[in-house]
Protein backbone atom coordinates (compact mmCIF):
# COMPACT_ATOMS: atom_id res chain seq x y z
CA UNK A 1 0.00 0.00 0.00
CA UNK A 2 1.48 3.45 -0.67
CA UNK A 3 1.30 6.53 0.92
CA UNK A 4 -1.95 7.23 2.86
CA UNK A 5 -3.64 10.81 2.59
CA UNK A 6 -3.07 12.92 5.59
CA UNK A 7 -6.23 15.09 6.53
CA UNK A 8 -6.78 17.48 8.97
CA UNK A 9 -10.31 18.17 9.68
CA UNK A 10 -11.27 21.50 11.37
CA UNK A 11 -14.83 22.25 13.17
CA UNK A 12 -15.77 23.23 15.83
CA UNK A 13 -18.37 20.68 16.87
CA UNK A 14 -16.59 17.63 18.32
CA UNK A 15 -19.17 15.52 17.09
CA UNK A 16 -18.69 16.68 13.61
CA UNK A 17 -14.87 16.19 14.11
CA UNK A 18 -15.21 12.39 15.34
CA UNK A 19 -18.00 11.62 13.11
CA UNK A 20 -15.65 12.86 9.66
CA UNK A 21 -12.65 11.30 11.26
CA UNK A 22 -14.27 7.63 11.76
CA UNK A 23 -16.14 8.51 7.73
CA UNK A 24 -13.00 9.17 6.61
CA UNK A 25 -10.56 6.75 8.05
CA UNK A 26 -12.84 3.59 7.05
CA UNK A 27 -10.99 3.91 3.89
CA UNK A 28 -7.40 2.50 4.07
CA UNK A 29 -6.06 5.21 1.94
CA UNK A 30 -6.55 8.17 4.45
CA UNK A 31 -5.81 8.58 7.40
CA UNK A 32 -6.61 11.29 9.75
CA UNK A 33 -3.71 13.17 10.85
CA UNK A 34 -5.56 15.68 13.40
CA UNK A 35 -8.19 17.61 14.05
CA UNK A 36 -9.57 21.50 14.83
CA UNK A 37 -12.18 23.20 16.56
CA UNK A 38 -10.89 26.41 14.73
CA UNK A 39 -8.33 27.81 12.12
CA UNK A 40 -6.06 29.35 15.31
CA UNK A 41 -5.64 25.51 16.41
CA UNK A 42 -5.34 24.76 12.83
CA UNK A 43 -2.82 26.87 11.99
CA UNK A 44 -0.99 25.45 15.03
CA UNK A 45 -1.32 22.29 13.66
CA UNK A 46 0.01 22.78 10.54
CA UNK A 47 2.81 24.08 11.67
CA UNK A 48 3.87 20.96 12.90
CA UNK A 49 2.91 18.57 10.01
CA UNK A 50 1.18 19.86 6.70
CA UNK A 51 -1.80 17.87 5.90
CA UNK A 52 -2.12 16.51 2.33
CA UNK A 53 -5.98 18.03 2.45
CA UNK A 54 -7.78 19.88 5.32
CA UNK A 55 -11.57 19.20 5.41
CA UNK A 56 -13.29 22.78 6.53
CA UNK A 57 -16.90 24.21 7.68
CA UNK A 58 -17.14 27.58 7.24
CA UNK A 59 -18.73 29.24 10.17
CA UNK A 60 -16.81 28.92 13.62
CA UNK A 61 -15.41 30.89 16.52
CA UNK A 62 -12.28 33.33 16.62
CA UNK A 63 -11.80 33.02 12.49
CA UNK A 64 -14.41 32.16 9.84
CA UNK A 65 -13.87 29.87 7.52
CA UNK A 66 -13.84 31.96 4.27
CA UNK A 67 -11.27 33.88 6.09
CA UNK A 68 -8.80 30.65 7.06
CA UNK A 69 -9.23 29.87 2.80
CA UNK A 70 -7.87 33.09 2.19
CA UNK A 71 -4.98 32.80 4.35
CA UNK A 72 -4.06 29.28 3.39
CA UNK A 73 -4.35 29.94 -0.58
CA UNK A 74 -2.60 33.42 -0.70
CA UNK A 75 0.84 31.94 2.15
CA UNK A 76 0.74 28.52 1.56
CA UNK A 77 -1.89 26.87 -0.85
CA UNK A 78 -3.18 23.13 0.91
CA UNK A 79 -6.24 21.54 -1.17
CA UNK A 80 -9.50 21.92 1.01
CA UNK A 81 -12.48 20.46 1.05
CA UNK A 82 -15.28 23.22 2.12
CA UNK A 83 -17.79 21.15 4.13
CA UNK A 84 -21.10 22.63 4.42
CA UNK A 85 -24.54 22.88 5.59
CA UNK A 86 -27.16 23.29 2.82
CA UNK A 87 -28.93 26.63 3.61
CA UNK A 88 -29.44 28.98 1.16
CA UNK A 89 -26.17 31.18 3.35
CA UNK A 90 -24.36 27.94 3.32
CA UNK A 91 -24.49 27.67 -0.22
CA UNK A 92 -23.60 31.10 -1.17
CA UNK A 93 -20.65 30.74 1.21
CA UNK A 94 -19.27 27.70 -0.07
CA UNK A 95 -19.48 29.08 -3.80
CA UNK A 96 -17.03 32.01 -2.60
CA UNK A 97 -15.01 29.39 -0.96
CA UNK A 98 -14.68 28.11 -4.67
CA UNK A 99 -13.47 31.29 -6.38
CA UNK A 100 -11.07 31.43 -3.33
CA UNK A 101 -9.51 28.25 -4.34
CA UNK A 102 -11.18 25.59 -2.32
CA UNK A 103 -10.66 21.95 -4.33
CA UNK A 104 -14.32 21.22 -4.17
CA UNK A 105 -17.70 21.72 -1.57
CA UNK A 106 -19.77 19.28 -0.50
CA UNK A 107 -23.40 18.75 1.63
CA UNK A 108 -23.17 17.54 5.55
CA UNK A 109 -22.87 13.49 4.89
CA UNK A 110 -26.39 11.94 5.18
CA UNK A 111 -27.34 10.97 8.82
CA UNK A 112 -30.71 8.47 7.27
CA UNK A 113 -30.06 4.79 6.84
CA UNK A 114 -30.46 4.30 3.78
CA UNK A 115 -28.78 4.02 0.33
CA UNK A 116 -28.22 7.79 0.35
CA UNK A 117 -26.38 7.21 3.72
CA UNK A 118 -23.58 4.92 1.86
CA UNK A 119 -23.40 7.28 -1.19
CA UNK A 120 -22.61 10.77 0.92
CA UNK A 121 -19.93 8.57 2.39
CA UNK A 122 -18.46 7.53 -0.72
CA UNK A 123 -18.81 10.93 -2.42
CA UNK A 124 -16.59 12.74 0.42
CA UNK A 125 -14.20 9.88 0.93
CA UNK A 126 -13.82 10.53 -2.80
CA UNK A 127 -13.61 14.29 -3.00
CA UNK A 128 -11.14 14.24 -0.14
CA UNK A 129 -8.88 11.83 -3.09
CA UNK A 130 -9.16 13.72 -5.95
CA UNK A 131 -8.49 16.81 -3.62
CA UNK A 132 -5.23 15.22 -2.98
CA UNK A 133 -4.02 15.32 -6.86
CA UNK A 134 -5.65 18.56 -7.61
CA UNK A 135 -2.86 21.34 -8.35
CA UNK A 136 -2.92 24.34 -6.64
CA UNK A 137 -1.74 28.07 -7.73
CA UNK A 138 -1.08 30.97 -4.87
CA UNK A 139 -3.53 33.28 -4.44
CA UNK A 140 -3.26 36.90 -4.39
CA UNK A 141 -4.97 38.94 -1.60
CA UNK A 142 -6.46 41.38 -3.87
CA UNK A 143 -8.42 38.54 -5.86
CA UNK A 144 -10.68 38.57 -3.71
CA UNK A 145 -13.80 40.87 -3.63
CA UNK A 146 -14.36 42.16 -0.05
CA UNK A 147 -17.06 43.72 -0.81
CA UNK A 148 -18.93 40.64 -2.28
CA UNK A 149 -18.73 38.88 1.09
CA UNK A 150 -21.74 36.06 2.03
CA UNK A 151 -23.35 36.38 5.23
CA UNK A 152 -22.16 33.40 7.15
CA UNK A 153 -24.42 30.43 7.78
CA UNK A 154 -25.65 30.35 11.41
CA UNK A 155 -24.59 27.20 12.78
CA UNK A 156 -27.23 24.21 13.15
CA UNK A 157 -26.79 21.01 15.42
CA UNK A 158 -29.73 19.62 15.62
CA UNK A 159 -30.39 15.94 13.95
CA UNK A 160 -30.59 17.12 10.84
CA UNK A 161 -26.83 18.54 10.69
CA UNK A 162 -25.23 16.29 12.72
CA UNK A 163 -22.78 13.46 10.88
CA UNK A 164 -23.50 9.64 12.07
CA UNK A 165 -20.45 7.55 13.06
CA UNK A 166 -19.80 5.10 10.26
CA UNK A 167 -17.13 2.21 11.03
CA UNK A 168 -17.76 0.74 7.86
CA UNK A 169 -16.28 1.21 3.88
CA UNK A 170 -19.42 -0.55 2.27
CA UNK A 171 -18.98 0.30 -1.48
CA UNK A 172 -22.09 0.26 -3.52
CA UNK A 173 -21.67 -1.42 -7.25
CA UNK A 174 -19.90 0.83 -9.42
CA UNK A 175 -22.97 1.28 -12.40
CA UNK A 176 -22.09 2.51 -15.87
CA UNK A 177 -24.61 4.51 -17.92
CA UNK A 178 -26.85 1.52 -18.48
CA UNK A 179 -28.89 2.14 -15.59
CA UNK A 180 -30.15 4.77 -16.96
CA UNK A 181 -29.86 4.52 -21.07
CA UNK A 182 -29.20 1.79 -23.26
CA UNK A 183 -25.86 2.48 -25.42
CA UNK A 184 -26.52 4.09 -28.51
CA UNK A 185 -26.66 2.46 -31.96
CA UNK A 186 -26.76 3.82 -35.58
CA UNK A 187 -30.11 2.65 -35.83
CA UNK A 188 -30.88 4.82 -33.13
CA UNK A 189 -29.68 8.60 -34.29
CA UNK A 190 -32.28 11.04 -35.10
CA UNK A 191 -31.42 13.04 -37.88
CA UNK A 192 -31.09 16.83 -37.21
CA UNK A 193 -29.01 19.76 -38.37
CA UNK A 194 -29.23 21.59 -34.92
CA UNK A 195 -26.52 21.63 -33.40
CA UNK A 196 -25.73 20.97 -29.39
CA UNK A 197 -22.64 21.34 -27.03
CA UNK A 198 -22.51 18.76 -24.00
CA UNK A 199 -19.46 19.51 -20.81
CA UNK A 200 -18.46 17.45 -18.34
CA UNK A 201 -15.95 18.31 -15.48
CA UNK A 202 -15.22 17.23 -11.76
CA UNK A 203 -12.27 18.73 -9.17
CA UNK A 204 -11.14 22.10 -10.71
CA UNK A 205 -14.53 22.63 -12.66
CA UNK A 206 -16.24 25.04 -11.03
CA UNK A 207 -13.61 27.27 -12.06
CA UNK A 208 -13.19 26.17 -15.26
CA UNK A 209 -16.59 26.12 -16.58
CA UNK A 210 -16.65 30.21 -14.90
CA UNK A 211 -13.75 30.75 -17.48
CA UNK A 212 -15.44 29.42 -20.49
CA UNK A 213 -18.94 31.33 -19.94
CA UNK A 214 -17.30 34.11 -19.03
CA UNK A 215 -15.50 34.76 -22.43
CA UNK A 216 -18.29 32.69 -24.62
CA UNK A 217 -20.65 34.85 -26.83
CA UNK A 218 -24.06 34.72 -26.48
CA UNK A 219 -24.75 33.13 -29.96
CA UNK A 220 -23.40 29.76 -29.44
CA UNK A 221 -25.90 26.46 -29.33
CA UNK A 222 -27.16 25.16 -26.29
CA UNK A 223 -25.01 24.32 -24.15
CA UNK A 224 -25.51 21.25 -21.26
CA UNK A 225 -23.14 20.71 -18.61
CA UNK A 226 -22.53 18.18 -15.51
CA UNK A 227 -20.47 19.24 -13.06
CA UNK A 228 -19.69 16.97 -10.09
CA UNK A 229 -21.37 19.23 -7.27
CA UNK A 230 -23.94 18.40 -4.19
CA UNK A 231 -27.32 18.88 -4.33
CA UNK A 232 -28.32 22.21 -3.02
CA UNK A 233 -25.26 24.04 -4.42
CA UNK A 234 -25.71 23.55 -8.29
CA UNK A 235 -28.19 26.56 -7.88
CA UNK A 236 -26.31 29.03 -6.03
CA UNK A 237 -23.25 28.11 -9.15
CA UNK A 238 -25.81 28.51 -11.78
CA UNK A 239 -27.30 31.56 -10.75
CA UNK A 240 -23.43 32.94 -9.95
CA UNK A 241 -22.52 31.83 -13.44
CA UNK A 242 -25.57 33.74 -15.26
CA UNK A 243 -24.40 36.98 -13.82
CA UNK A 244 -21.25 36.90 -15.29
CA UNK A 245 -22.14 35.25 -18.91
CA UNK A 246 -23.65 36.52 -22.42
CA UNK A 247 -25.66 32.99 -22.28
CA UNK A 248 -28.52 32.30 -20.61
CA UNK A 249 -27.37 29.92 -17.50
CA UNK A 250 -30.07 28.13 -15.32
CA UNK A 251 -29.94 25.10 -13.62
CA UNK A 252 -32.05 22.33 -15.20
CA UNK A 253 -35.57 20.99 -14.36
CA UNK A 254 -36.99 18.82 -16.43
CA UNK A 255 -38.22 19.05 -19.60
CA UNK A 256 -36.48 22.61 -19.95
CA UNK A 257 -35.50 23.17 -23.46
CA UNK A 258 -32.04 23.86 -24.65
CA UNK A 259 -31.87 26.26 -27.44
CA UNK A 260 -29.35 28.59 -28.97
CA UNK A 261 -27.70 31.28 -26.05
CA UNK A 262 -29.42 28.37 -23.60
CA UNK A 263 -26.97 26.67 -20.80
CA UNK A 264 -28.39 24.22 -18.87
CA UNK A 265 -26.53 23.14 -15.58
CA UNK A 266 -27.32 19.14 -13.95
CA UNK A 267 -28.94 19.59 -10.54
CA UNK A 268 -27.05 18.22 -7.63
CA UNK A 269 -28.00 14.54 -6.97
CA UNK A 270 -29.83 14.07 -10.60
CA UNK A 271 -28.88 13.03 -13.57
CA UNK A 272 -29.32 14.70 -16.98
CA UNK A 273 -30.02 13.40 -20.14
CA UNK A 274 -30.50 15.31 -23.50
CA UNK A 275 -33.59 14.33 -25.45
CA UNK A 276 -35.37 15.92 -28.70
CA UNK A 277 -38.51 16.22 -30.43
CA UNK A 278 -38.94 17.12 -33.46
CA UNK A 279 -36.37 19.67 -33.34
CA UNK A 280 -36.24 21.12 -29.83
CA UNK A 281 -33.74 19.43 -27.68
CA UNK A 282 -34.62 19.37 -24.17
CA UNK A 283 -33.09 17.72 -21.00
CA UNK A 284 -34.77 15.44 -18.59
CA UNK A 285 -33.96 15.16 -15.36
CA UNK A 286 -33.97 11.84 -13.40
CA UNK A 287 -33.63 9.88 -10.46
CA UNK A 288 -31.15 7.02 -10.31
CA UNK A 289 -28.09 5.29 -8.74
CA UNK A 290 -24.72 6.24 -8.70
CA UNK A 291 -23.12 6.00 -12.08
CA UNK A 292 -19.25 6.18 -12.13
CA UNK A 293 -20.00 6.96 -8.23
CA UNK A 294 -21.36 10.37 -9.60
CA UNK A 295 -24.89 12.02 -9.62
CA UNK A 296 -25.03 14.03 -12.19
CA UNK A 297 -22.57 11.42 -13.86
CA UNK A 298 -21.23 12.65 -17.67
CA UNK A 299 -21.51 9.35 -18.61
CA UNK A 300 -25.28 9.37 -18.81
CA UNK A 301 -25.02 12.91 -20.54
CA UNK A 302 -22.59 12.08 -23.11
CA UNK A 303 -24.53 8.60 -23.96
CA UNK A 304 -27.83 10.61 -24.38
CA UNK A 305 -26.07 13.12 -26.38
CA UNK A 306 -24.84 10.30 -28.98
CA UNK A 307 -28.50 8.62 -28.74
CA UNK A 308 -30.13 12.27 -29.71
CA UNK A 309 -27.88 14.57 -31.49
CA UNK A 310 -25.49 12.07 -32.74
CA UNK A 311 -22.67 13.97 -35.10
CA UNK A 312 -24.81 17.45 -34.62
CA UNK A 313 -22.96 17.11 -30.93
CA UNK A 314 -19.89 18.68 -29.91
CA UNK A 315 -18.55 17.05 -26.57
CA UNK A 316 -16.36 18.93 -24.16
CA UNK A 317 -14.49 16.95 -21.28
CA UNK A 318 -12.83 19.16 -18.29
CA UNK A 319 -10.77 18.67 -15.29
CA UNK A 320 -11.46 16.39 -12.64
CA UNK A 321 -10.59 12.92 -11.08
CA UNK A 322 -11.95 9.33 -12.18
CA UNK A 323 -13.55 8.42 -15.64
CA UNK A 324 -16.89 9.76 -15.65
CA UNK A 325 -17.33 10.72 -18.96
CA UNK A 326 -14.65 8.95 -21.26
CA UNK A 327 -17.31 5.98 -22.43
CA UNK A 328 -19.72 8.11 -23.16
CA UNK A 329 -17.45 10.36 -25.24
CA UNK A 330 -16.25 7.15 -27.14
CA UNK A 331 -19.74 6.58 -27.55
CA UNK A 332 -20.55 10.10 -29.01
CA UNK A 333 -17.15 9.86 -31.26
CA UNK A 334 -18.65 6.83 -32.97
CA UNK A 335 -21.82 8.30 -33.55
CA UNK A 336 -19.97 11.31 -34.80
CA UNK A 337 -19.58 13.72 -32.75
CA UNK A 338 -16.90 15.95 -32.52
CA UNK A 339 -15.06 16.25 -29.35
CA UNK A 340 -12.72 18.22 -27.18
CA UNK A 341 -10.51 17.34 -24.24
CA UNK A 342 -8.63 19.93 -21.60
CA UNK A 343 -4.97 19.65 -21.68
CA UNK A 344 -3.08 18.45 -18.70
CA UNK A 345 -1.36 21.65 -17.98
CA UNK A 346 -4.26 23.83 -17.48
CA UNK A 347 -6.23 21.32 -15.74
CA UNK A 348 -6.47 20.95 -11.75
CA UNK A 349 -6.98 17.46 -12.18
CA UNK A 350 -5.93 15.56 -15.17
CA UNK A 351 -8.03 12.48 -14.99
CA UNK A 352 -11.29 12.63 -16.31
CA UNK A 353 -9.53 14.11 -20.10
CA UNK A 354 -6.51 11.48 -19.95
CA UNK A 355 -8.95 8.45 -19.21
CA UNK A 356 -11.07 9.89 -22.46
CA UNK A 357 -7.89 10.38 -24.27
CA UNK A 358 -7.03 6.79 -23.48
CA UNK A 359 -9.89 5.50 -25.29
CA UNK A 360 -9.02 7.26 -28.86
CA UNK A 361 -12.23 9.06 -28.75
CA UNK A 362 -10.42 12.55 -28.63
CA UNK A 363 -10.51 15.02 -31.44
CA UNK A 364 -8.75 17.92 -29.98
CA UNK A 365 -6.73 18.21 -26.62
CA UNK A 366 -6.62 22.22 -26.09
CA UNK A 367 -5.37 24.90 -23.18
CA UNK A 368 -8.68 25.68 -20.94
CA UNK A 369 -7.98 29.08 -22.21
CA UNK A 370 -8.51 28.46 -26.00
CA UNK A 371 -10.86 26.11 -26.10
CA UNK A 372 -14.01 28.86 -26.34
CA UNK A 373 -11.71 29.41 -29.58
CA UNK A 374 -11.26 26.18 -30.96
CA UNK A 375 -15.19 25.84 -30.36
CA UNK A 376 -16.12 28.99 -32.40
CA UNK A 377 -14.14 27.98 -35.41
CA UNK A 378 -15.40 24.45 -35.55
CA UNK A 379 -18.81 25.37 -35.65
CA UNK A 380 -17.73 27.99 -38.35
CA UNK A 381 -16.36 25.13 -40.47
Amino acid sequence: MGKKIRVLIVDDSAVVRQSLSSILEADPEIEVMGTAADPIFAVRRIMQEVPDVITLDIEMPRMDGLTFLRKIMSQHPIPVVVISSLTTEGTEAAMKALEYGASDVIGKPSMNPDVFFQESHIMLRDVVKAAAQSKLKRKKPNEYNEKQQPAQPQKDYNSQTTIPIANTATVSPKYTADVMLEKVSSNDIIVSTDRVIVLGSSTGGTEAIRHLLREMPGNLPGIAIVQHMPEGFTKSFSNSLNQISKLEVKEAENGDKLYKGRVLIAPGNKHMLLKRVGKEYFVEIKEGPLVNRHRPSVDVLFRSAARYAGHNAIGVILTGMGADGAKGMQEMHEMGAYTIAQDEKSCVVFGMPKEAIKTGAVDAVVPLDKITQHLIKRLQS
